[in-house]
């Protein structure tokens, strides 16, 4: 791989056919997440959220590793409380934007994802891995507790199976996090474009409408009690049917038809 220079971008963005990657660039540093960085990622999820033609996210990194985290050379140039602040909060930020998205997010992960790159993978809606993706959260080893990516990765897997990330520090394999519920498939090397790719399109044929109002839906009745969630989804449910593609995809489903999404 050549060197990166100090004109390459360190977020890279291609649209096609209403799919939307965003890749992480900074392959020399194993993609870690930069103020800069982060601050280039939610920029562009911004962008996203407003832009009608983009109706799904891929997260990528380039080089051998996903995303290893917080860039610590950084946080080590400048140790003060303000700085730390600085990162973590933009860090919370970042994670946030991606869950409040209308649109979903896919993790493509290869190589390692670890810490803030691990929070990454809980934090998207979705993640297909390759079979030689490695994932820990292992700030324990190095005396700083994966505090914010814990909030992640306990509202992606068990809290058993996230503490012992946690305290242990180590390293699973692509295998294990499907068996957690880290990613949802795990795919050959070789077919993880095309896997990530496959997905993506299934779901971005569907209304964008009905995207938007289901993902914001999921993660809000994740944190209600039982009964509070079935009248906020009855509701949900209700205003759904009022659109007109809901109304266009039923009658396309009865009538036999493709159908013609509008996103109202």
């Amino acid at each position: 791989m050549p060197a990166p220079t100090p004109t390459d971008p360190i977020l890279l963005r291609n649209d096609q056919d209403g799919i939307t990657t965003l890749t992480l660039n900074r392959p020399h540093a194993r993609n870690a997440l930069s103020l800069a960085l982060m601050q280039a990622l939610e920029t562009e999820l911004a962008a996203i959220a407003e832009d009608p033609t983009a109706k799904l996210v891929v997260l990528a990194g380039t080089g051998p590793a996903f995303c290893a985290g917080h860039d610590l050379r950084e946080l080590r140039a400048n140790p003060s409380r303000a700085a730390y602040e600085a990162t973590f909060a933009a860090c919370s930020r970042l994670m946030q934007r991606i869950t409040r998205l209308p649109k979903p997010v896919i993790a493509r992960v290869q190589g390692v994802a670890t810490a803030a790159g691990c929070q990454l993978v809980a934090t998207a809606d979705l993640a297909v891995a390759a079979e030689t993706a490695r994932f820990a959260t292992p700030g324990v080893n190095i005396g700083l507790f994966c505090s914010t990516p814990m909030v992640a990765l306990t509202r992606a897997i068990g809290r058993k199976p996230a503490m012992e990330m946690l305290l242990t520090g180590d390293l699973i394999s692509a295998a294990r996090a499907h068996e957690l519920g880290l990613v949802n498939h795990v795919v050959p090397d070789a077919d993880l474009d095309r896997a990530t790719a496959e997905l993506a399109a299934r779901i971005a044929a569907k209304s964008p409408l009905t995207l938007a109002i289901g993902k914001e839906a999921f993660y809000r009745q994740a944190e209600m009690d039982l009964d509070a969630a079935y009248r906020y989804a009855s509701e949900v449910m209700t205003r759904n049917m009022l659109a007109q593609d809901a109304a266009e995809g039923i009658d396309a489903f009865l009538n036999k038809r493709l159908p013609a999404w509008t996103g109202t």
